[in-house]
């Protein structure tokens, strides 16, 4: 049985990036994998420009307190003034282009006016509320890496500097199938010994949340048979096969039987909890990922195991969440055999809340949680401890 580290060490060793890309409209990047490294063409911003609307200034023409300019000129954005002549301020909008000469801008709120004139009402530092050309960006300098996963931050960064195209790798396919013969579809009327099926939604929401191209096969009925063809049709449509269910010891658990038949099981069982009864293997160029059935269990060994593999499958560079610590607000004497991953939320206070009830069929706490407590093994804990929390804005992206 391996660590849940080693676990995630093999899996990032066997994930093969994609290679294929193409050209998309920026517009049309968000949640992409960058193929290439871009670099921009230009200076942003390509002149000194104000910060501030105000006045520009000579800081020399300004001795004290009071001083009266007549106003030369006045320079909206997206236009250019002239040279400002000595003894002379320029009303200037914010993001207008500096003129020549001035060595600074005053804010508006500190001067005044009249007729034709402007009152400086505070003395001037030499650059105060200039922006200088090429502060942000210098024409030549890279401005996105390759692997990089484009958020709006990294689209706005682009068009900056005029790029109207991203090359990005091609999607990911990923299929989900979910067994279990008591599983019911929401919306269906439930019969005895029945329940609705939580697992489709939690991970076909995460795989989506991860821009990946979803094959949703839907629910497969108990049988090795059925298993077996369910397998087969999703390796020969997607990169990655990832299932819940059907993968622990018992004699309706075929998911694991089929992979060994159809392909290979190279890893069984993490020591963690909850999670333990994970499969990961390969059927034809596919990958396999298996997870355990139970609903808080496939929802944390997704996050944990899964996200960093399809990530770097992607094509992604950053795959790794962090993690922070963070004062307790509870006390914990169960110490484990196995590492566990606990449901916190974080508090007003900044510290760290427990939901009551750890178990691994208690979907209500991954809803109610921010984040997971990472458990060492044989870790009690008491209020005021400092212990490792990591964010579901870590897991969940």
């Amino acid at each position: 049985m391996l660590s849940a580290d080693q676990l995630l060490d093999a899996l990032l060793e066997r994930a093969r990036g994609v290679t294929a890309s193409k050209a998309v409209p920026v517009a049309n990047a968000l949640g992409r994998v960058l193929a290439a490294p871009q670099t921009s063409a230009i200076t942003v911003p390509p002149l000194d420009n104000s910060a501030m609307d105000g006045y520009a200034v000579r800081v020399a023409d300004v001795a004290v307190a009071g001083v009266r300019l007549p106003v030369s000129q006045r320079i909206l954005a997206g236009t250019v003034g002239t040279p400002l002549q000595p003894g002379t301020a320029a009303r200037i909008f914010t993001g207008a282009p500096v003129p020549p000469g001035a060595d600074a801008v005053l804010m508006q709120e500190y001067c005044g006016t009249e007729g034709d004139e402007v009152i400086l009402h505070a003395l001037p530092r030499q650059g105060e509320n200039i922006r200088r050309a090429g502060e942000d960006i210098q024409a030549g300098a890279q401005i996105l890496a390759a692997g990089t996963r484009l958020g709006a931050a990294e689209m706005g960064l682009a068009a900056s500097v005029g790029l109207a195209e991203l090359p990005v790798f091609r999607k990911l396919k990923v299929a989900c199938f979910f067994t279990g013969d008591e599983l019911v579809t929401p919306g269906a009327p439930l019969q005895d010994g029945q329940i609705y099926n939580s697992n489709r939604y939690t991970l076909t929401g995460l795989v989506n949340g991860l821009g990946c191209e979803l094959i949703d096969l839907g629910i497969v009925p108990d049988t090795l048979e059925a298993t077996e063809a369910a397998l087969a049709q999703a390796a020969g449509l997607a990169d990655v096969v990832v299932t819940s269910g059907g993968v622990s010891v018992g004699e309706a658990d075929y998911v694991k039987a089929a992979v060994e038949k159809l392909g290979r099981v190279e890893m069984w069982k993490v020591a963690m909890k909850p999670g333990k009864p994970l499969v990961y293997g390969r059927v034809n160029e596919a990958d396999f990922i298996g997870l355990p059935g139970n609903p808080v269990s496939a929802f944390v060994t997704f996050c944990l195991f899964v996200r960093p593999f399809l990530l770097k499958r992607m094509g992604a560079a950053d795959v790794l969440y962090r993690a922070f610590t963070v004062q307790a607000d509870f006390t914990w004497h169960k110490p484990g055999a196995r590492r566990e991953f606990l449901r916190a939320r974080l508090q007003a206070n900044g510290k760290l809340a427990l939901f009551p009830n750890q178990s691994s069929g208690v979907l209500t706490s991954c809803a109610w949680a921010d984040g997971l407590l990472d458990l060492e093994i044989g870790q009690t804990i008491r209020p005021g401890d400092w212990v490792r929390f990591i964010p579901f804005s870590e897991l969940l992206s």
